[in-house]
């Protein structure tokens, strides 16, 4: 069955598949142990919204939660124990793929409080706290793409801390990012630091991308003189744009600047395709799967993407056909009105409150669940 099995033949093209989810069941249960075993999945992704969604909706946590509280301990620090130690579980079911793989993979992600999205000393401070407190080689401490947090990126790569930068949207800021990333292993190396155990991440964002401009290129679906256009731009512009990513990685990664430290053993920082379930119910269900299969690539996904990808995946390296095609895709956008860059832009603003939302939901259903047990008789 593995041998056929779609999510495990995508590791012979070059991609590993991580898994956008964490939940303590999945981990002391064993299925986090088959789905690395059989499925192939190489790592572990989560944000806010996911503890949210396993806090709330379980009651995996409540002992330890109601034990922290009745220790006087507040919310931000009993969250902090209770993402760490399912972290650090997970990290530890996959330090075997780490150590096999010689540190490409098994790695296990948590993020940053959101709220300091726009503060880079809180970022920096906190993710020096958070890598310390993990204890895991194989972990990455996840650092969004805003301005603030580019100077952050520099920072913490140069002292050595794996980061995951997240909500990434648009091509400028991703030159930013890859930028911020040599330039810190840079740094480190002038301090005559090692660079060869420090690994990272972009995570390009792509279905938020087709969600928000889909409307606007429907507007002229109907317009004689633009619907050729239109039905080509059509649900395509976030694959566009990876496609166009992927190719200032390879641009990036292949230059002499960047060749002076692999000689000294540092990794590429490798594109992870990040919000790859699909939206809109017109689209399949593996769209953003099929066609961004690539070498030195990473896709991560939600449970229910990596069941239907085992169900009627069909891999095949395609990320790089199309290339010309993909470029008129992002060259065409201006003649419907769109830019591109704005686009992206409001969608970097509107994550930060996407991932603050969530996170602030989160505080609230620990506070509810730290009350004592006759404060709310149904709480189990």
């Amino acid at each position: 069955m593995n041998k056929e099995n779609p999510l495990k033949r995508l590791g012979t093209l070059g991609q590993s598949i991580w898994m956008d989810y964490i939940r303590r069941d999945l981990i002391v249960s064993g299925e986090l142990r088959r789905l690395i075993e059989e499925d192939g999945i190489r790592g572990m992704t989560s944000n806010p919204a996911i503890f949210e969604k396993a806090i709330a909706d379980s009651h995996d946590y409540n002992e330890d939660i109601r034990a922290q509280a009745l220790r006087g301990e507040d919310i931000k620090t009993i969250y902090e124990a209770i993402s760490r130690r399912d972290v650090q579980s997970a990290a530890d079911e996959f330090r075997s793929l780490y150590d096999r793989t010689n540190g490409q993979d098994g790695y296990v992600s948590l993020e940053v409080n959101p709220h300091l999205a726009h503060d880079t000393e809180g970022t920096i401070e906190e993710a020096r706290r958070l890598w310390t407190a993990l204890n895991r080689p194989n972990v990455l401490i996840k650092v969004p793409a805003t301005a603030d947090g580019l100077p952050a990126i520099l920072q913490l790569i140069s002292e050595g801390i794996n980061v995951n930068v997240t909500l990434l949207f648009g091509l400028p800021r991703y030159r930013q990012v890859a930028e911020a990333y040599i330039a810190g292993l840079e740094a480190r190396a002038e301090k005559r630091q090692p660079v060869n155990h420090i690994a990272s991440v972009a995570s390009f964002f792509l279905s938020r991308i087709d969600t928000l401009v889909d409307p606007l290129v429907e507007k002229f679906l109907k317009s004689s003189t633009t619907a050729n256009i239109t039905r080509k731009v059509h649900g395509q512009v976030a694959i566009s744009s990876a496609k166009a990513a992927y190719q200032i990685y390879k641009e990036i990664f292949s230059s002499t600047r960047f060749k002076k430290l692999a000689d000294k053993g540092a990794r590429t920082q490798r594109l992870l395709w990040a919000s790859t379930s699909s939206k809109n119910p017109d689209y399949s269900d593996v769209k953003y799967i099929e066609s961004m299969i690539g070498p030195d690539t990473v896709n991560t996904v939600p449970p229910a993407t990596i069941d239907a990808y085992r169900d009627h995946g069909d891999p095949q390296s395609r990320l790089e056909q199309g290339i010309e095609d993909a470029n008129r895709i992002l060259q065409q956008l201006p003649e419907l009105g769109i830019s591109i860059d704005k686009v992206t832009q409001q969608l970097e603003d509107e994550g930060v409150g996407k991932f603050n939302e969530p996170f602030d939901e989160l505080m609230k259903a620990l506070t509810k669940k730290s009350l004592p047990a006759t404060a709310h008789p149904s709480a189990g």
